[in-house]
């Protein structure tokens, strides 16, 4: 079965990232097209990029790199889990993505997406620049939790039949994208 890995971006103290990761990583483990994997990039604990050489060398120096590329590279597809900064996305996550340049390459991504007006739409706008250009897919389906309607005064998730739906169907296209692109894979 092909490995899903939900990547939680958030590292702010009292976020609600996680409530929102752990909620998709259990419906991606109902849904039951994936072997899931959360990985939580505040629990990770990244530094700012401390490698001297670049990503597509894969000569990688510091343990905590040689460790992500470990716990990325075996994914088949990838759902970022992403609040919206100032219309962005936030630094934590750009700094995980580039450490890494072959880990990523001819694999489908997702996006669960968060924040008050937008939902973390712009933020995904954003963030497709930079997957695509590591030749990443991404999912045409996505994930939009509009806080101030999803989301209780504990920062917990009510997720509603709209959420799940959007969810599941996320899923499905990832499970096909992720089939379809794994002969590219091979072949890199």
């Amino acid at each position: 079965m092909p490995l899903l890995k939900v990547i939680v971006a958030s590292t702010r103290p009292g976020r609600i990232g996680r409530n929102i990761g752990d909620w998709f990583t259990g419906h991606a483990a109902g849904h039951g097209g994936f072997d899931v994997e959360l990985a939580d990039l505040a629990e990770i604990g990244l530094p700012f990029l401390d490698e001297p050489e670049h990503p597509s060398k894969r000569e990688y120096v510091h343990q905590h790199t040689k460790d992500w590329s470990a716990a990325i590279d075996p994914a088949d597809a990838f759902v970022f889990v992403m609040p919206e900064y100032n219309y962005g996305f936030n630094a934590p996550l750009k700094n995980a993505i580039d450490f890494l340049y072959h880990e990523w390459r001819y694999k489908p991504v997702g996006f669960v997406s968060y924040g008050g007006m937008s939902g973390g739409l712009r933020a995904v706008q954003m963030i497709k620049q930079v997957v695509t250009t590591l030749r990443m897919v991404p999912a045409g389906e996505a994930v939009t939790v509009f806080t101030r309607q999803s989301v209780d005064p504990d920062g917990r998730l009510v997720p509603d039949a709209g959420l799940t739906a959007a969810a599941t169907g996320m899923l499905d296209e990832l499970g096909r994208l992720a089939e379809a692109m794994s002969a590219m894979r091979a072949r890199a």
